[in-house]
């Protein structure tokens, strides 16, 4: 084997087990760029619409929720974060943290809050039931994910 070509093999050698190392030496959140496809937290089920005949009463209005979902292994806190849909109305996370892999109900109605089940207090519906959307937005405002339901070009007969 010539100098040259045992030159090449150490050297090629070295730089296999320097890209080793520095995949290893990545921070976490350099593995997570993929998060896009399946956010930290989501939105990950609504029903819009209440089962049975809409009555305005508080099992009805509870019969109506959005689950919001932390696909990560750590706590997140929720505190200031928001729930909206399409006409403004606001739902506020107040001191709320969900836990890694957990998934949080919040209820349209009143009712007491859990670590699974939230309410938001309200005595009428929130989430039109043909075409809304529930977006999640951070304490700093930042949409972090949005969940639309229904025809864009409902027409009204």
């Amino acid at each position: 084997m010539s100098a040259s070509s045992t030159a090449r093999r150490i050297a090629a050698t070295a730089l296999a087990a320097g890209a080793m190392v520095s995949i290893a030496a990545l921070p976490a959140s350099a593995y997570d760029d993929d998060r896009h496809r399946q956010p930290r937290v989501e939105i990950s089920r609504v029903q819009a619409d209440s089962p049975g005949r809409e009555t305005r009463n508080n099992r009805s209005l509870n019969a109506e929720w959005v689950e919001i979902t932390n696909n990560s292994r750590h706590a997140v806190n929720l505190d200031g974060w928001t729930l909206r849909d399409s006409d403004g109305n606001r739902y506020r996370f107040d001191d709320y943290r969900l836990a890694g892999r957990a998934t949080v109900r919040i209820h349209t109605g009143e009712g007491r809050d859990t670590r699974t089940d939230l309410y938001q207090d309200r005595r009428d519906y929130v989430w039109d039931n043909h075409r809304d959307k529930a977006i999640l937005r951070d304490d700093r405002g930042r949409t972090v994910d949005t969940e639309s339901w229904g025809n864009r070009h409902h027409h009204r007969r």
